[in-house]
């Protein structure tokens, strides 16, 4: 049995060497939820959910929260809902290998720390499935050790992405928006980067002095 301590709150959880992640809440996700703004009543879904920390946390913080945790191992989805009986709250917790269980449903946000030691196709079906069933204005969090690729996937399905480097983690941030919003914002970008590039070629060019 196992102990957290977290924003004043004190659970319990039974974890397995075999789930992520064995020995507690791990620096990644203590880093996505210090980055986290949120508010009660939400439909809120633990993507990847492990032993259960985040989606039972969110659960016991916000009573009105429809929280829905989901993971693709059923030794985790087994220890979720031995750990959410143990801590007094009732959240839906699936077996689903991504959306694979959730088609048809509708978040307000979406939190994932994915595998982020395997290639991307795992993360890429989540940044994409996401930003189908996130409502509109809905939002995502996601964390990983990496920066580059998952910044321009969230940004290229999204139209918006906000990084906060934390702990030796990248957080990311992005919200569902209109597609014309989206548009516009893409579009601005596109334009001070060609004014950027203007203005670098404007630069006059400095001379070598050859001896």
């Amino acid at each position: 049995m196992l102990t957290i301590n977290y924003q004043a709150t004190s659970l319990q959880f039974e974890t397995d060497p075999e789930v992520f992640s064995p020995s507690g809440l791990d620096l990644g996700t203590e880093s996505m939820m210090e980055q986290l703004h949120t508010k009660d009543g939400l439909r809120v879904l633990d993507l990847g959910c492990g032993f259960g920390f985040v989606g039972i946390y969110l659960a016991t913080q916000y009573p009105h929260d429809r929280v829905t945790m989901v993971d693709v191992d059923q030794n985790a989805v087994g220890l979720s809902k031995m750990n959410a009986q143990r801590n007094h709250v009732t959240p839906t917790i699936l077996q689903s290998n991504g959306f694979e269980k959730l088609t048809g449903q509708t978040f307000d946000l979406i939190l994932s720390n994915p595998p982020y030691h395997t290639d991307f196709a795992i993360a890429k079906g989540f940044i994409e499935n996401a930003q189908h069933q996130l409502s509109m204005g809905g939002h995502m969090y996601m964390v990983t050790k990496r920066r580059t690729w998952y910044e321009n996937k969230l940004k290229s399905t999204f139209g918006n992405v906000e990084v906060t480097e934390l702990n030796g983690y990248y957080v990311f941030y992005a919200e569902k928006r209109p597609f014309e919003k989206q548009k516009q914002n893409q579009a601005k970008e596109h334009t001070l980067s060609k004014k950027l590039q203007r203005k670098y070629e404007r630069q006059p060019k400095r001379r070598h002095r050859t001896k």
